[in-house]
């Protein structure tokens, strides 16, 4: 079998707020930026992985959603516990410190992990962790 991870999602709650996260910050490339019916789904990822994506979506774009499951999905967003996402980089500390010099929300600082990473800790604008690791040789 040849499986592949291609895309994965995050939730926004500010379209505008996690484009320039993603691109102006993060570095990623804008793959695809598509509206509809006052939403908008933005694809970013890092130029060099072409087939490796983050969809940026509404959180509540589902259908049959009620105001109840909305309001609980928004909640959970603002406390970074709804979605995240796993990074690697060859310089976690340079990454970091343009992160924070940013004005992203640290959430953790470079830590050598007991379970043998070392990785820090962030929310992207719509309150999602992203957590970053050192790159392994």
């Amino acid at each position: 079998m040849d499986i592949t991870i291609h895309e994965s999602f995050l939730p926004h709650t500010d379209p505008d707020a996690s484009l320039a996260f993603y691109r102006d910050t993060l570095g990623f490339e804008v793959r695809n930026d598509v509206g509809y019916e006052g939403m908008r789904w933005i694809t970013v990822g890092p130029a060099d992985q072409p087939d490796t994506a983050i969809v940026l979506m509404p959180p509540t774009a589902a259908p049959g959603i009620t105001d109840d499951e909305r309001r609980m999905l928004l909640e959970l967003m603002a406390k970074g516990s709804y979605f995240g996402v796993n990074l690697a980089t060859d310089d976690l500390d340079g990454v970091f410190s343009k992160l924070e010099a940013s004005g992203a929300e640290v959430v953790q600082e470079p830590t050598d992990q007991p379970y043998g990473i070392r990785d820090c800790a962030f929310r992207d604008p719509s309150g999602n962790m992203l957590r970053i690791q050192q790159r392994r040789d």
